[in-house]
Order: C-alpha cells, then structure tokens, then sequence
C-alpha cells in the first residue's frame, strides 16, 4: 500500500516543551492517521526526527510498502539522504533507528516549504498547547524508549479529523534489579 505522509516538529524554547506529528493519507487524501506526540522537553531537531519515527511506526501498523514523506525540515531530509553528516551524537543515535525502521519501506523523501506542510504543524501546536499527545488512530503500542503523558479525555477536530487524547497499550511493568547505593552513609 502506498501513503503520503507529512511530518513536522517544534519545541517552543528549544530546548523546551514540544511535539512530533505527523499526518498519513492515502494517495486520495483521505487521513488514515494522524498523531500529535507531546514531549515534555526536547529541541525542535529532536521532534522533527521523533516525528519521522512515529510516522514509520504507524506506516507499518498500518501495513503501508511505500511512503511518499514531506518535510519543512531540509536538515532532516539532507541527513536521512546521506547528503548532510549527522554531527549531534543524539541525532546519530536517532537516525540509527530511524533507518531500521525504514529499511523495510520503499521511500520517497522531500522537502516542502513550511505552507505546504501545514496538517502537521497544526497539529503539533495542539499537542504542545494541550501538553498530552493527540490523535486519530494513533499508534497502538510506542517502544519502550518513548515516555508517553497521559491525560484527560477531550474531543477536537484538527486537520478535519476528530482528535482524542493517545491511550496506549502498555507493556508489562519492567523488573527491577537491586542496585547497590552508591553514596553509602553519605
């Protein structure tokens, strides 16, 4: 199945509180999901690479084969190209996974102006004003690596699509090991 899907992501004090989001349609326009993922603190560069993840995780829930993504952020697009090196160690690491994820994709990449890359701005801004992550159909099951704020139940439309609160499935809990304390009788 092919998908179009525009991502976007902001942080608003960069580093501050921010949001990933992205929008996937089929090749009609019809929204098949969308996702605004609040993050407690990140820098815009963290979302924009965040936004891409989630979009690859959703596009193989939703069993997609090829994706046509558009992004207003050239950096991450010259950097998943190959074409600009990836300097920032956390941005390397994210790209790491970033990658993985792709690697079972066909995928098209570009960059768009930021007026043509507006359904996920917009709802990236809802999610940094709501402080909780949005959406419609959104990602079942994040990986473990990924904090998630729950909140309480509204609902909005964004995009011409009704938007509630994320709710996830959650993992069991993780076990915990007996650390030694290592400031002793301090």
């Amino acid at each position: 199945m092919q998908v179009k899907i525009n991502i976007d992501g902001g942080s608003r004090g960069n580093p501050g509180p921010g949001a990933a989001a992205y929008v996937i349609c089929n090749l009609e326009g019809k929204v098949l999901s969308q996702e605004g993922h609040f993050m407690a603190h990140c820098t815009n560069n963290q979302a924009e690479y965040t936004a891409l993840k989630l979009a690859l995780i959703k596009a193989k829930e939703l069993k997609a084969t090829e994706l046509f993504i558009e992004s207003d952020s050239l950096l991450l697009v010259k950097q998943f190209l190959g074409e600009y090196k990836i300097k920032n160690p956390d941005l390397a690491s994210r790209m790491q996974i970033i990658r993985r994820l792709a690697a079972s994709f066909t995928i098209h990449i570009k960059h768009v102006l930021r007026e043509f890359n507006k359904a996920p701005d917009a709802l990236a801004n809802k999610a940094m004003d709501a402080k909780q992550s949005l959406g419609f159909n959104p990602i079942e099951h994040l990986p473990e690596d990924e904090e998630i704020v729950s909140a309480p139940a509204t609902t909005k439309q964004v995009n011409g699509v009704e938007i509630k609160p994320v709710v996830r499935k959650t993992s069991l809990p993780k076990k915990r090991t007996n650390q030694p304390d290592l400031f002793g009788d301090f």
